[in-house]
């Protein structure tokens, strides 16, 4: 680390010097003054007791850093003192040789030049227009500041003195700067040339003009017109003397190293004299020396090309060129660049970065490694690189410039570390005081050397005066107790500005603490000084009058000294002596810690929790029922499944269906019955389910063994798990079970139950056949899942697509894939054998058929199940058609012209499936697919893509042979009842669970509203928390802050934020949700019935088990050590389980992220504040662990300032500004404060940061409650949208415009004044365009304190109204008006232009460049340009070229539409884009429903399908329109494209 940092973590006490063991010092020849070596030393090392001292290692080449050593004796005090701060001893090596094997030294050349020609007339002019700029800067300072004190609080001195301090950059600061460049130019001139110069004066231009904040800087512009001037004044080319003659062009320069015989005399490296000195020889001169003649580059630049080019062909060349100013660094790069003969040259240049032209010390690791590869051969640098660069490959060092003293000229060779490398010395000729330095500096070299090995006896010396001593008095410190952190008279100068620059700005305001000095002379003592500080206006305190001392430094540092303690005791220092950030320093935003893995808190953050279960489904009865005796009787609660059928459906198998009731153990809370559950079972068709009390029931254990038989061989077949009642686990945590009941209503609810129907149904010897049970198809091998398919998923949906256009009846239809060869079918045994059952051959009479299991009556087929042998799927029977056979012809697929496939049914059971069908004769059963069990949460038929509504509700039939089928003990009715029930339950399931949460959190809160914060959008139900968590967010945000901000009247907003973000930041609310255990109450996931465990029948995780009874548990082997046994209930008693064991085998797990349990918190804050205002609210967030309620006494204390200087009241308009906000105030000092800006200059008024920090979050709370609330129906989408919309600073800042706010903002800067009339000029310009209205997407950035103030504004009022809110509003509404709606809410054009482009599945591509201060983007989309735009922000320019874009695509449209329709037949293939996408934006925007369209036709051969549509809306004020139908086209898209273009015609006329 460097010296510096180990400093500041010592000071800071984040390391204690006793930590350290060893402390190596590099450099250490730096240990004397104020050098962080020293103070490291003195501040700290020499404190410690001698015991804990670390040991201390220094290395240095010269450990004197001066001009020379004058003598023996001043050499040895040097070295004494050294030795004495570093407590250690000096040593160095006698024998130089020893060292030379192992470092070799450069050998030593001096190269002389001559001196310059001095070019006297230009030098003059720069130094003339040195003098011009300086009298400009000071007029320019003293009218702007008079002009900026003029209108306002003109008249104190420090006003004016920190105006001039603080204001943004006028003239005079760009003066200062340009007086540097120009001296820099002048340097080059007489020292480089004039070409040198003119290279430099044209840097500095294009750095201005490339300089972003040029547009709006007077500074910039002032220096840009006097460097315009110096670059005409040197312009000159640097001619390249008399090469062109000897006609040697630039190529064959570049190939110098490769020369055979050129034109210009080569000279072998062998040929070089051996004086070192290079030769005058011709070819160099021919080079440049016509420019050395002219002055465009000086004989000593000459003379550095000479020596490059002496190694010319020297293998892998470095060199280091040492130069005193960065100025020369710079531009001597560019002349080498310009010599063809010094192309074999890579050079580059390195600075420090303490100057102007800095370089960042990236840009300077950069630079080395590149030196250190090879990919740069020469340095040319300044004095930063004579320390501490370790580059072995360098074997060449010069010095452009002399060094400055002894310890630079040997540091600088020390560079050269290559054996046989060159340290080059370059000298003027004639100039006596570089020989004298050389001289001087070789003799110390051997001083030094000699003393530190002959030690000279300082004793005798007289005056010890030049000794240091180390025991100094110990500056005033001021030590923090706790930590050891200290502050002394040394670094509290740089803690306080340290500070000030921590503090909440902008760009307009440069904070930083100002010093005045008073002088006290007393006649006849020591004159002293006192130093008065004052701090920007957001800091705790403004001034503090120092202590009076005998020099002007010490006052002002005591006085910085006392203001870091009174810091510290306020509380705005924590006890390391760092400025307090909030109370934590994890402020920064990271989405990951240190081994990439989200954080706690954000989206990606995911972790497995239980499913919760209620607890009033807990029941141990369940686990009874084995034993058949009769004595024990079981008490239990019986409820109704009632379902109201709402709309009608043609399907009759819909209405068909059995009623069911359900028996808990426990009675349900009244709100779980108020509930009804919308099923969506058909298009058209709702069912409104709801729970019915039917009464209490005694039952016997007899009783209840036979229910649960029924309920588990129901549940079985409807879930598809193989299970059987007699081992399947019962889990007492979920206890309840189906029973089946009967239409009538009785006294007695027992009787209700359909007793005959389960008994039936449980005694059926069917059961024992493997087709007959749960998952048929696993036993035959025909299951999708093995066939690679997923076994849930084969409802006819995915047919639909495929295969199902248009075919009627047909008979593989549903049979598609892998078929089980007939006679594996018959050798399992499954099917009895024919031969048995063809004896009887005559029993089939007319009534009877024969089913692959014996024979049946023909009526009693019809409703009931059977199971197809030949696929194990099962089908609803229909209908039995006596008019067909199984000899009728095999129907073809429609538009399928080729040979026939198959000629009867028999032939296709034959050829397919491998059956010869016996009974030929017997009439075919017509029937349709049983599905698997839906989610009918869901709605699920929200229009979707490319299907016509009538293949949604078609139903295929298939036609079965019946001898391949066996009757199912279910009847179908049953069986499509129970479909319904896991839906059911899923909801009864979740209600009481809020149910129970809210019982826990004891505000009476409909429980309904609960379940809604509870569930998340991605169920996909008809609620979730979206709306809720918006309003919640903004309520939870207002109310933290308005508590952190009574509760620290001394803490600055950014400490404020800070705060706030650890409140209620994710990561917070995530913690406080899982301490109360929310994650068991939350539903994430959609339903899906076949992951839902029901009592007894637990869904199956696992491939294709064909046990029934496999529970979780036969994964969950490894981690959980219980075994249920075969006895249910065996290993279950335990309630409290550890984390992460499976409570029990029922308990599925679910992913939560961790982001949604926050969300879950926001939203539950936000139901209760809809229901219960603020009270609930904060009943709530009391219960999660937010703690926001305080004492209201201790907090009365805080109204805001009070004691404005009458000056600065005078100085307000309060007239026009209560005027605007119609509104008188109390305390105008709170108004005053709202309106002061950070840059203005203090007097006892603090800047508007405080205020507008509440004021954001009242406004944030007010404006979305008052969106929640107005749009009750939009979508949750759309409602952040209109928020985001609302409270933006954009809007804001257009805000304070219209009413005239920004007139009466007190500031101090130039360039937000400029900024805010431009800004004024443009939105005056954007409501001229007729209907325009930008909700914060205008054309134009507003300045971002002209929306501050909006929130000050805001905040003043909720303080001095007493803290009410309902005052807020009232002034706010008529302020805010014209609120955004969802008709006016534009959307932004990167967004729209974005979501259009996936929509249309197009590349979009932004390309973004810059030029001087614009930045231009283009919009490509499948790389062609559509849109380009310039701004001087590029997120401006973004969204301008994006709006362009946008208006290209919707004009191109618009022809196309029209193109369309006029030759709609013509046109093949219409292409419109986007119309459909239009028509759905309308809708969207006036918040009518999406539009309805229906397939009118679709016909065709299958290779040239058409297809027609029709398409309506429901418009909220005039009803539905008419019916638009479109063209006929070859997709379902077109048409509904084709369609949409009319409707879209017919509600222009409409509407326009």
């Amino acid at each position: 680390m460097t010296a510096q940092i180990l400093l500041n973590i010592l000071r800071h006490s984040i390391i204690k010097m006793e930590a350290i063991n060893l402390l190596i010092l590099d450099e250490c020849h730096h240990a004397v003054k104020k050098h962080p070596y020293s103070l490291v030393m003195s501040e700290f090392y020499h404190t410690t007791p001698k015991e804990k001292r670390p040991s201390v290692f220094g290395m240095t080449a010269s450990p004197v850093n001066l001009k020379g050593v004058s003598s023996q004796v001043d050499c040895a005090i040097k070295i004494r003192n050294l030795e004495s701060k570093l407590d250690s001893v000096v040593c160095t090596i006698k024998d130089r040789k020893e060292l030379e094997k192992h470092v070799p030294m450069p050998s030593e050349v001096v190269v002389e030049y001559d001196k310059a020609a001095s070019l006297w007339s230009l030098h003059e002019q720069i130094k003339q227009m040195e003098v011009a700029v300086e009298e400009a800067a000071q007029s320019s300072s003293r009218r702007s500041k008079w002009q900026f004190m003029g209108a306002r609080d003109a008249g104190a001195k420090e006003e004016l003195h920190q105006v001039y301090g603080v204001s943004e950059r006028t003239e005079s600061d760009g003066a200062a700067n340009l007086i540097q460049k120009l001296r820099a130019i002048n340097y080059a001139l007489g020292e480089l040339g004039q070409w040198c110069a003119y290279k430099v004066a044209q840097s500095f231009l294009t750095a201005l003009q490339n300089d972003e904040r040029a547009n709006y800087q007077l500074d910039v512009k002032f220096q840009e017109s006097y460097l315009n001037k110096v670059v005409s004044l040197l312009q000159c080319q640097l001619s390249e003397g008399a090469v062109t003659d000897k006609d040697m062009n630039t190529a064959e320069a570049e190939n110098f190293n490769a020369q055979n015989g050129t034109k210009i005399d080569e000279i072998e490296e062998g040929e070089l004299p051996d004086s070192h000195v290079v030769s005058g020889g011709e070819h160099v001169d021919v080079i440049i020396g016509a420019a050395v003649a002219d002055g465009k580059v000086t004989p000593k630049v000459q003379s550095l090309i000479k020596i490059l080019l002496k190694y010319q062909h020297t293998e892998d060349f470095r060199a280091i060129i040492f130069v005193e100013r960065v100025v020369a660094a710079l531009v001597l790069p560019k002349v080498f660049a310009e010599l063809p003969s010094l192309s074999f040259i890579r050079c580059a240049s390195l600075i420090g970065h303490n100057n102007s032209q800095e370089m960042r010390t990236g840009q300077m690791q950069d630079t080395i490694a590149k030196f250190r590869d090879g990919r740069v051969t020469l340095l040319v640098a300044t004095s930063v690189a004579e320390e501490g660069l370790d580059i072995r490959q360098c074997n060449v060092v010069i010095r452009f410039d002399l060094a400055k003293t002894v310890l630079a000229y040997i540091q600088s060779r020390g560079r050269a570390r290559k054996p046989g490398s060159d340290y080059i010395l370059m000298i003027e000729r004639g100039n006596l005081s570089h020989a004298t330095f050389l001289r001087n500096a070789r003799n110390s070299e051997e001083t030094l050397r000699k003393e530190a090995i002959e030690r000279t006896d300082l004793s005798h010396l007289k005056d010890t005066s030049r000794l240091i001593t180390v025991d100094m008095v110990p500056g005033t410190v001021y030590q923090v107790e706790s930590t050891g952190a200290i502050v002394s008279l040394n670094s509290a100068v740089g803690l306080i500005h340290f500070y000030c620059s921590q503090l909440p700005s902008d760009r307009y305001s440069i904070l930083r603490p100002d010093f005045i000095m008073k002088k006290h002379e007393k006649p006849g003592g020591p004159t002293e000084y006192s130093c008065k500080l004052q701090l920007p206006c957001n800091a705790p305190f403004e001034e503090l009058e120092g202590p009076k001392f005998s020099s002007m430094h010490l006052a002002q540092q005591a006085v910085c000294l006392a203001a870091c303690k009174k810091l510290h005791e306020m509380g705005a220092f924590t006890d390391m002596l760092l400025p307090d950030k909030g109370s934590g320093e994890e402020a920064e935003k990271v989405e990951q810690n240190d081994e990439g893995d989200p954080l706690p808190g954000t989206a990606r953050h995911r972790e497995f929790y239980p499913e919760g279960v209620a607890n009033i489904l807990q029941g141990e009865w369940i686990l009874s029922g084995n034993g058949t005796s009769d004595s024990k009787i079981l008490h239990l609660y019986m409820y109704a499944i009632k379902c109201v059928n709402n709309g009608s459906s043609k399907d009759s198998f819909l209405t068909k269906v059995s009623d069911f009731a359900v028996l808990f153990g426990k009675e349900l809370d009244a709100e779980v019955l108020s509930m009804s559950v919308d099923l969506f079972i058909a298009r058209a068709m709702i069912t409104k389910a709801s729970l019915v009390f039917r009464g209490s029931i005694d039952i016997t254990e007899s009783q209840l063994a036979s229910l649960k038989s029924f309920h588990v061989r129901l549940m079985s077949i409807v879930l598809d798990v193989d299970v059987d009642p007699s081992t399947t686990p019962w889990d007492p945590a979920k206890a309840y079970l189906f029973v089946p009941v009967v239409g009538d209503k009785f006294v007695d609810p027992v009787k209700e139950i359909d007793w005959d129907l389960v008994d039936d149904i449980i005694t059926k010897d069917a059961w024992s056949n493997p087709l007959q049970r749960a998952r048929p198809d696993v036993y035959l091998g025909t299951n999708e899942r093995s066939l690679g398919g997923d076994r849930r998923e084969y409802g006819f949906g995915k047919l639909r697509h495929g295969l199902a256009f248009g075919h009627k009846s047909h008979p593989t239809y549903g049979i598609r894939g892998a078929v089980a060869p007939f006679d594996v079918v018959k050798a399992t045994g499954v099917f009895p054998s024919r031969d048995v059952i063809e004896v009887r051959e005559g029993d089939l009479t007319e009534g009877k058929l024969m089913m692959a299991d014996g024979f049946t009556h023909a009526e009693d087929l019809v409703g009931r199940i059977v199971t197809a042998a030949h696929s194990g799927k099962r089908f609803y029977v229909d209908s039995i058609r006596y008019d067909m056979t199984a000899e009728t012809s095999f129907p073809r697929k429609e538009g399928y012209l080729g040979p026939l496939e198959y000629s009867s049914y028999a032939n296709y059971y034959k050829q397919k499936y491998g059956v010869e069908l016996r009974c030929k004769q017997q009439p075919l059963i017509r029937a349709r697919g049983v599905s698997y069990c839906k989610n009918l949460l869901s709605p699920r038929f929200e229009h979707s893509e490319g299907e016509s509504e009538e293949s949604l509700d078609k139903t295929y039939y298939v036609f079965l042979p019946s001898e391949l089928c066996f009757v199912h003990p279910l009847p179908g009715s049953l069986v499509r009842g129970a479909q319904r029930l896991p839906s059911i339950m899923r909801r009864v399931e979740s209600m009481l669970l809020a149910v129970q949460l809210k019982h826990i959190i004891q505000f009476p809160v409909p429980a309904s509203k609960i379940l809604e914060a509870l569930t998340a959008a991605s169920c996909q139900e008809t609620f979730c928390y979206e709306r809720a968590e918006l309003l919640g967010d903004a309520y939870l945000k207002w109310v933290v802050s308005r508590f952190l901000f009574l509760k620290y009247p001394q803490k600055h907003e950014g400490q404020l934020t800070r705060m706030r973000q650890q409140m209620v930041s994710n990561m917070v609310l995530y913690q406080c949700a899982l301490y109360k255990g929310l994650q068991s109450y939350i539903q994430a996931d959609r339903f899906a019935p076949s992951r839902w465990a029901a009592p007894g029948v637990l869904p199956v995780f696992d491939e294709d088990s064909k046990d029934g009874d496999t529970s979780l548990f036969d994964q969950e082997q490894a981690t959980v050590d219980v075994i249920p046994g075969k006895e249910p209930g065996d290993g279950f008693e335990d309630e409290d389980m550890e984390d992460g064991e499976i409570e029990s085998d029922l308990s599925s797990y679910r992913v939560l992220s961790s982001k949604t349990l926050a969300d879950v918190v926001e939203a539950l804050i936000g139901i209760y504040y809809v229901e219960g205002r603020k009270n609930a609210a904060n009943h709530l967030m009391k219960w999660i662990g937010i703690q926001v309620e305080s004492d209201p006494d201790e907090m009365e204390s805080v109204v805001g300032p009070s004691n404005v200087p009458e000056s600065i009241l005078r100085s307000v308009n309060f007239d026009a500004l209560e005027g605007a906000l119609n509104i008188k105030f109390k305390n105008r000092a709170l108004l005053v404060e709202a309106i002061t800006h950070a840059s203005r200059p203090s007097s006892g008024v603090s800047c508007y940061q405080r205020l507008e920090f509440v004021g954001d979050a009242v406004l944030d709370h007010l404006i979305t409650r008052h969106l929640f609330f107005t749009y009750t129906n939009l979508p949750p989408g759309r409602l952040t949208d209109l928020r985001a919309a609302a409270v933006n600073n954009e809007n804001f800042a257009r805000v304070a415009v219209k009413h005239q706010l920004h007139v009466h903002l007190r500031h101090g800067s130039s360039a937000l004044e400029k900024q805010i009339r431009d800004f004024v000029k443009e939105v005056q310009d954007e409501l001229l365009k007729p209907g325009f209205n930008s909700f914060g997407l205008g054309d134009c950035k507003a300045p971002k304190v002209l929306g501050d103030i909006v929130e000050s504004i805001a905040g003043a009022i909720f303080l001095d109204s007493g803290r009410d809110t309902t005052v807020v509003w009232r002034v706010f509404q008529p302020l805010l008006h014209p609120m955004v709606t969802p008709e006016t809410l534009p959307m932004h054009p990167v967004r729209e232009l974005q979501e259009r482009c996936q929509q249309q599945a197009e590349g979009l591509e932004y390309k973004a460049s810059r030029s001087g201060n614009l930045a231009t983007v283009k919009v490509f989309i499948d790389g062609i340009q559509v849109g380009v735009a310039q701004n001087p922000q590029k997120k401006m320019a973004q969204k301008l070229a994006a709006r362009n874009a946008l208006a290209v695509l919707k004009e191109k449209e618009t022809a196309e539409a029209k193109e369309n329709t006029e030759n709609g037949k013509k046109k093949k293939n219409g292409n419109q884009t986007f119309t459909r996408q239009t028509l759905n934006d309308i809708c969207l925007r006036r918040n009518w429903p999406m539009p309805s369209y229906r397939c009118v036709n679709e016909g065709g051969p299958a290779h040239a399908k058409r297809f027609t549509f029709a398409v309506k809306v429901n418009t909220t004020d005039r009803g539905w329109t008419d019916e638009c139908v479109g063209e006929p086209m070859p997709s379902v898209k077109k048409a509904k494209d084709s369609a949409a273009v009319l409707l879209l015609e017919l509600l222009n006329k409409c509407y326009s």
